[in-house]
């Protein structure tokens, strides 16, 4: 790969964390004025899906049928990678620290480390299974009442689950794309999403409240609507946009590194909007999550994708160098794949 593609890769990388990052720092408050998790999340993909929607047009080419073709890894992405990640990610910040709870969800490759192992019944490497347990470590000094104000347990078990529906994210991008553009495949996802979350939300099983009172901002009162054009545009169709070319530009391997540049900037963003930050023993826990996540990553045996013969009477399409890496949201996080992920049948 060309220096100068690498370059340009990270900067549209770095465009990209700095872009999902923000989504922890201004939902909080707008769930602090009262808006439930739920309607947080649909305003937000509705928000970016339609945002994202002319240039999914644009990326088909009239080509429809791969709309219908993917219905089923669209559908994954729109329940599993949008819709449950995001509101049990915004449903845990209600109760613990931004940076606690993106760096609870950022285990998500551990997961796909242990899920491989079990369905392939084939050891990982040792660097693997090392970066594993030092994730693992990293994350009990995170969550450790020990390391400071006590964390809360729910806040903690909707993380934990955010996480794991963060791993069920990177199976379905692992997925062949047969045709689909991953534009068109993220605002698919977002608007298909939020109709599902309006859905479940009218039959009364999901909690929908929202407020039109002014938020906290920096410290002073704003209108309700900054924070959420600012999620919906900037942390989701920017981000999506953005985090989608990083991948395609630089591979599944140096684009997960990248990706942990999220981790920082959210923690970053909390800490200047929110005023939160991590004490010592949890800073050092984050330290060892991303240390441990980097070691998982250094294999890059899993980066290959493979192709699948085309069905008769379609063209063959080669697959892009990290289609495996597509990008999640926040809760939906950035464009990170594990190591082990393109060798991850769904289903």
């Amino acid at each position: 790969m060309a220096l100068s593609q690498t370059s340009k890769g990270l900067a549209v990388a770095v465009v990209a964390a700095a872009s999902f990052g923000l989504s922890g720092a201004f939902i909080k408050p707008l769930l602090e004025s009262g808006w439930s998790p739920a309607a947080a999340v649909t305003a937000r993909v509705l928000i970016g899906g339609v945002v994202l929607a002319p240039f999914a047009i644009l990326a088909l080419r009239g080509r429809w049928a791969t709309l219908w073709r993917g219905r089923w890894r669209l559908l994954g992405m729109a329940l599993i990678g949008v819709a449950g990640t995001q509101v049990l990610y915004f449903a845990a910040i209600e109760r613990i620290p931004v940076s606690t709870a993106i760096l609870i969800e950022y285990l998500a490759p551990v997961v796909l480390v242990l899920f491989v192992w079990a369905r392939t019944r084939r050891a990982p490497k040792a660097v693997v299974l090392a970066g594993s347990a030092v994730a693992i470590a990293g994350l009990l000094l995170v969550v450790s009442p020990g390391g400071g104000k006590s964390l809360d347990v729910v806040g903690v078990a909707l993380a934990v689950t955010a996480m794991l529906g963060c791993a069920g994210y990177y199976i379905i991008a692992a997925r062949p794309a047969d045709g689909l553009p991953p534009v068109a495949l993220a605002a698919g996802g977002l608007l298909a999403g939020g109709v599902a979350l309006l859905a479940v939300s009218a039959t009364g099983l999901l909690p929908w409240v929202v407020s039109t009172r002014d938020v906290q901002l920096f410290g002073h009162p704003a209108p309700w609507w900054i924070p959420l054009a600012v999620v919906g545009v900037l942390a989701t169709a920017l981000a999506y946009a953005s985090g989608i070319t990083a991948a395609n530009m630089l591979g599944s391997r140096l684009g997960s590194f990248a990706g942990l540049l999220e981790v920082v900037a959210a923690t970053f963003y909390a800490w200047l909007l929110l005023g939160e930050s991590l004490n010592a023993l949890q800073l050092l826990g984050g330290a060892l999550i991303l240390g441990g996540i980097a070691l998982v990553r250094v294999d890059t045996s899993g980066d290959a994708v493979r192709e699948a013969p085309a069905p008769e009477g379609r063209p063959q399409q080669s697959a892009a160098p990290d289609e495996a890496a597509a990008v999640p949201g926040a809760g939906p996080l950035a464009a990170s794949g594990a190591a082990t992920a393109p060798e991850v049948p769904l289903g």
